[in-house]
């Protein structure tokens, strides 16, 4: 048994007995903002045939607004989110977030005009902005270094099962719908006055068990440290690992704080050389997340298969295949992630994002049709859900130093949300003008960029503590 008291050292973990239902519990209480995310993200894509029929959204560009407008609240939650969760703590945000999805669901989804939809779907991208943000980077704050990733993972597993959860709905509610049913058939029937309304509405349901957990989960040890309620902290490292665990874990944390730094924390602080290096880091990496194109398939699903020769419910089913592929490989991803590394995933993952964006752009340019379109799209989306989409959130989560995580975490999803409007705004316009074939093969070279970036600038974190990365990372 290690019985050294030095900061810094990977020890605790093996001589810590941990208490392991205690801390899958409040991991997955907190990984309820990434159910809740993935669910709200995603119906839209089911529901779009639908409310865009009721509000008559015959121009392009509103149309595109409709289905970006979220993402300015996304932008808004996880920038506000960062600056008030150090102010205030993860926990207390936890909770205002599950109370804004409840809210923005129920309003999104009884909705009577097109102003009021857009306004309650910007309300619900600020929670899941603040969602996204707090809860990989909750998780890290409490999680053992040696199951670090494999916990964050599980934020992303919660998205994805509410992404599948919302795929369902969407194939159930529009199973009826004819594949050759006209745009004002579909406005009157019922899908089109109501149904895509309980698609909206249905987040509500679990945004109050979010909620209720939420509540009863302790706040973050490191940032009760960082403020200087030291005993609080390390009683809950205690129930997490045990007393010889949490006084190394809050000795480790200390380390790292001075008495200044441990209540002013400021986002000018970010600019200082050491620390903008690895928010560079960050950044370029949540950026990479989503100019990937992944999000491209989720969004515009209907469009990308309907190219491909499918009808309305062909479509729907061919979405939650998507879904269940995506489950399969998150869950490889947190079997592997505190295993093999996060390098070696996020290398894999972009090799085959390229790979398979490539054969999908050729198989639009010779006009292929069926399943030649439908095969590498699912190959592309298994690389991408073992690699960028759960190992990215892991280390944005866990690269930054304990004094700024809150505002330097927000930084780097606020530029995720920020590419993600950007890839979500333009393309329909790059589809339009360049075709789809020359548009997967841009998404294709940005991911063998991504490919190189990785191999020369991002570290290998698995196994550390926090503080540990700090220090290699800083020093």
């Amino acid at each position: 048994m290690n019985t050294s008291t030095t900061p810094f050292t990977s020890g605790t973990d093996s001589a810590a007995r941990f208490n392991y239902p205690f801390i899958w519990l409040i991991s997955l209480v907190a990984a309820m903002g990434g159910l809740l995310f993935g669910y709200d993200w995603v119906v839209i894509g089911g529901a779009k045939p639908f409310f865009e029929k009721y509000f008559e959204l015959s121009n392009g560009s509103t149309a595109g607004w409709a289905n970006s407008c979220a993402l300015i609240g996304c932008l808004l939650g996880s920038l506000a989110s960062g600056a008030l969760s150090d102010k205030y703590g993860r926990k207390k945000l936890l909770i205002l977030s599950a109370i804004l999805f409840a809210v923005s669901s129920l309003f999104t989804g009884w909705a009577y005009s097109f102003n009021a939809f857009v306004f309650w779907r910007i309300a619900g991208g600020v929670a899941i902005g603040a969602a996204s943000n707090l809860s990989p980077m909750y998780i890290a704050e409490i999680a053992p270094a040696k199951m670090r990733g494999r916990l964050v993972s599980i934020n992303q597993l919660t998205v994805v099962i509410g992404v599948l959860l919302a795929q369902i709905a969407n194939l159930e509610i529009a199973d009826k719908v004819s594949d050759t049913a006209t745009a004002e058939a579909i406005r009157i029937s019922w899908n089109g006055q109501f149904g895509w309304r309980w698609m909206f509405s249905a987040v509500a349901i679990p945004a109050l068990v979010f909620l209720a957990g939420a509540i009863f989960i302790p706040e973050s040890p490191r940032w009760l440290i960082k403020n200087g309620m030291v005993e609080k902290a390390r009683a809950i490292l205690s129930r997490i690992g045990g007393e010889s665990y949490a006084n190394q874990e809050t000795a480790n944390a200390l380390a790292t704080l001075s008495t200044d730094e441990q209540q002013h924390v400021h986002f000018r602080d970010l600019l200082e050389p050491r620390l903008l290096k690895i928010l560079l880091v960050g950044c370029t990496l949540a950026v990479l997340q989503q100019w990937s194109g992944i999000n491209v398939i989720f969004n515009y699903a209907e469009e990308i298969f309907h190219a491909a020769g499918y009808g309305v419910s062909s479509i729907l089913f061919n979405i939650v295949i998507t879904g269940v592929v995506m489950l399969a490989f998150t869950l490889v991803a947190i079997k592997t992630v505190d295993r093999f590394g996060r390098r070696a995933l996020m290398l894999i993952g972009c090799a085959g994002i390229s790979i398979f964006h490539f054969l999908i752009g050729s198989a639009y340019n010779f006009q292929f049709k069926g399943l030649i379109v439908v095969i590498p799209v699912l190959g592309a989306i298994a690389c991408y859900s073992f690699s960028l989409a759960p190992v990215t959130w892991v280390l944005i989560s866990e690269i930054f130093p304990n004094r700024i995580r809150g505002a330097a975490v927000s930084v780097a999803v606020s530029s995720l949300w920020i590419a993600c409007f950007i890839l979500t705004y333009t393309f329909p316009v790059l589809n339009r003008a360049a075709g789809p074939a020359i548009t997967f093969w841009l998404y294709s070279a940005i991911c063998a960029a991504g490919f190189v970036f990785i191999f020369f600038r991002v570290p290998e974190t698995k196994g550390k503590t926090l503080e540990q990365i700090e220090r290699e990372l800083v020093d």
